[in-house]
């Protein structure tokens, strides 16, 4: 065999390594599900999880990480009885855990955070304090670089990691996210597709990562055909029909979610409140329960159109019918954040990206940091 010439080597080998370098979208895109999925179980902030990701294992390309799965750096202590790498960290050949996979990494770092008394206070913050949990992890002693909370911070905002600790995305089982005591808490759940970059819709549909209220599901755009979907996530078609309420296979007449897998039947909360006249097939889908159920729980006929203000039951057993006072009405205000855009801040409150450029007034999507937003009127 003729042996390769040394520069032609060299290039071949910097080639193989640099595509087996990953990007920081990459990694975020990579393991967000798996981040958000811990915050349920856990409570600890999805953006938190990642920032810290992002850092511990230089967004993926870490020689530990590489070896180990640890995508926190987390020692071996003396209570650990798995798998274990040595690595040069603070001192020369230190143990570091070993895990089978990252999702085992991620769900270890969230049960060393809880199972720690010195982070308890951390779960008292509010769920989407990522601040706090920058400043507060710092402060009980989990790094020792001073400038630990800004680095987390800059990570979040600059890839804008914090939208994924939105309650209206994922729904939240701990105490610090839900007041369980309180049997009629009202959560607003994300309005269907609005609006969004075509390109991120496809890069969803390839890889079929999303999430909508904790089911697996992906953003389509209006136009799509069903038997597409079905094909692309080999799903039969009539199960893909079944667990969207759907009777017919065909071309969506508007963008929604889709969802991959069977509905529950019950929601997650006593009920929801219309915010504007919906249809209840709409109201299904934003609530991730099945159109049956919700037809039962309410008495309504399957073509019924919501009026605003109406409570709609989302588990069995509820008075049916009625219509409360909320203040639907009252003009409320959003300050922009870094990264965030009109997609994302229609999904926040629940209205849809049209109305906030007509309550704005504005020509197009671009938004500046700061500006002030009328979300609500």
């Amino acid at each position: 065999m003729k042996k390769l010439p040394i520069v032609l080597l060299f290039a071949l080998i910097s080639g193989f390594a640099s595509a087996q370098t990953m990007t920081v979208q990459e990694y975020i895109e990579t393991y967000r599900d798996i981040a958000i999925a811990e915050m349920k179980r856990a409570g600890i902030p999805a953006s938190i999880t990642l920032a810290q990701g992002l850092l511990e294992t230089e967004s993926g390309n870490s020689d530990l990480v590489k070896r180990s799965n640890n995508h926190f750096g987390i020692k071996c202590k003396s209570n650990w009885t798995g798998e274990s790498v040595t690595h040069t960290d603070d001192a020369p050949n230190e143990c570091f855990r070993k895990y089978n996979s990252a999702a085992d990494s991620y769900r270890d770092h969230s049960d060393f955070l809880r199972n720690n008394s010195r982070y308890s206070s951390l779960f008292e913050l509010a769920p989407n304090d990522y601040k706090g949990w920058a400043y507060g992890l710092k402060k009980a002693g989990y790094a020792t670089n001073p400038k630990y909370p800004q680095i987390l911070i800059r990570n979040i905002e600059d890839n804008n990691l914090q939208q994924y600790d939105d309650p209206n995305v994922v729904v939240f089982d701990n105490g610090a996210t839900i007041d369980s005591s309180k049997k009629e808490t009202v959560i607003t759940i994300a309005p269907v597709l609005q609006e969004r970059d075509k390109e991120d819709i496809g890069i969803s549909l390839r890889k079929g990562r999303s999430l909508f209220n904790g089911l697996k599901a992906v953003p389509v755009t209006k136009g799509t055909s069903l038997l597409a979907i079905a094909t692309q996530y080999d799903i039969p078609l009539s199960k893909l029909l079944e667990y969207n309420d759907l009777k017919t296979d065909g071309l969506l007449k508007d963008d929604q979610w889709i969802y991959l897998e069977r509905k529950p039947k019950q929601g997650n909360r006593d009920y929801y409140i219309a915010l504007q006249n919906e249809s209840l097939y709409d109201i299904a889908q934003n609530n991730g329960i099945q159109l049956q159920a919700l037809m039962l729980y309410n008495q309504l006929p399957e073509n019924a159109v919501i009026k605003k203000g109406t409570k709609i039951n989302l588990r069995p057993g509820l008075p049916v019918g009625q219509t409360i006072n909320v203040d639907v009405n009252e003009k409320k205000y959003h300050e922009v954040l870094p990264k965030e855009g009109l997609y994302s801040i229609s999904k926040k409150y629940n209205v849809s990206v049209q109305q906030l450029k007509e309550w704005n007034g504005l020509q197009s999507d671009e938004l500046s940091i700061g500006q002030q937003l009328i979300i609500s009127k």
